[in-house]
């Protein structure tokens, strides 16, 4: 069964993403690279969607790889050995992205269906008959 969290450990989360987009964004700002790229790339991440053409077990799969810190995280080490600033760029805003979609409500998917997320169910609950 699925159950998302509830409660003060949702907030909390909600919180901390929150700060983990502040502090993406600060550290993305201090690279002094272009906000046009950080504008066209922050939602990059959401083409994942698109997977949901193949149902929701492959969609769900494919969303959360794109909207989990550990791809980013693996670019940010990619970056720090190659003194890439691209690199940085690109994983500072890919965190941003998943910041924000957390501290929106938007969390991981379930594969039960698009709506259904670790944070709660996105959207309006669907009409009963």
């Amino acid at each position: 069964m699925n159950t998302p969290v509830s409660g003060t450990p949702r907030l909390v989360l909600r919180l901390e993403a929150l700060a983990v987009l502040i502090a993406s964004v600060t550290g993305y700002a201090s690279l002094g690279e272009s906000w046009v790229l950080f504008g066209v790339a922050l939602l990059l991440p959401d083409v994942a969607i698109i997977a949901y053409s193949a149902g929701p077990r492959v969609g769900a799969a494919v969303y959360n790889a794109f909207h989990s810190y550990l791809a980013p995280a693996m670019l940010a080490t990619c970056a720090h050995f190659t003194s890439s600033a691209m690199l940085w760029a690109l994983s500072l805003i890919w965190i941003a992205h998943i910041g924000m979609d957390r501290a929106l409500g938007l969390g991981l998917k379930f594969a039960s269906a698009f709506r259904d997320t670790h944070l709660g169910t996105v959207g309006r609950p669907a009409p009963t008959a």
